[in-house]
């Protein structure tokens, strides 16, 4: 049977407590002041967006345009549910990610952008042109300056470093507390595979990236390399 975004948004209200809609709020750090919140705790909104995965575009794109934080988050997550099928057929694939990143604006929060932009954006440009990632990171909205880092973590999962870092630098003066916090985030993600191009990106970039940056970077580096990263950055 066909479903729409208007059978979506009424599963959502079932599940809405508006006592819960402070605790919600909280999480949304972006600067949409028409942002609306239904009180629907994440795990729920996931769990009603599995049960949507069928839900063409259009109504996704329908839920991406509504004012409730929710119901967009379940929009991003039915697009990622979608894109981890190993088999979806590469047409399919292309149409998430075109989604995406059109309607990047309705992409205005950082767990929106970590709900889906490894799976939606990172596994389609695996095989496919990644300059994408360097629109995305001198992008105004620091929304999307995040999803280009984020989305490398699937090149992070194939062994491959080389975006991550080459990203990172891009925006390691970046003014945004999220995207430091993804930058400290991946590139110690990435650091797991490759040791040596994480020390040398620190070596490179110290200068510019904020202390708690820095910090939480490196906490996975030997004890003896961090303070020699420390003593060079002072």
């Amino acid at each position: 049977m066909a479903t729409s975004a208007a059978d979506v948004i009424s599963a959502l209200l079932e599940a809405a407590d508006a006592a819960e809609r402070t605790r919600v709020a909280r999480v949304f750090k972006g600067a949409d002041s028409e942002t609306r919140f239904l009180g629907v705790p994440m795990r729920q909104v996931f769990g009603v967006a599995k049960r949507f995965t069928n839900l063409d575009l259009r109504n996704v794109e329908t839920l991406l345009d509504d004012p409730h934080y929710e119901v967009r988050m379940a929009g991003v997550s039915i697009l990622d549910f979608n894109a981890r099928d190993k088999k979806l057929p590469p047409e399919e694939r292309k149409a998430i990610y075109d989604l995406y990143v059109r309607r990047h604006d309705r992409i205005n929060n950082w767990d929106l952008v970590d709900r889906a932009a490894p799976h939606v954006v990172g596994e389609y440009l695996v095989d496919n042109d990644r300059s994408v990632l360097d629109r995305l990171a001198t992008s105004a909205d620091p929304h999307r300056r995040r999803t280009a880092l984020v989305a490398t973590h699937a090149f992070i999962k194939r062994g491959e470093t080389v975006y991550t870092f080459r990203i990172a630098a891009l925006l390691a003066a970046d003014p945004d507390d999220y995207v430091q916090k993804a930058i400290a985030s991946w590139v110690r993600e990435a650091g797991k595979r490759d040791e040596a191009a994480l020390v040398q990106f620190i070596r490179q970039n110290s200068d510019r990236l904020p202390r708690p940056t820095l910090t939480n970077a490196t906490k996975l580096l030997p004890k003896n390399v961090r303070a020699k990263l420390r003593n060079a950055s002072t």
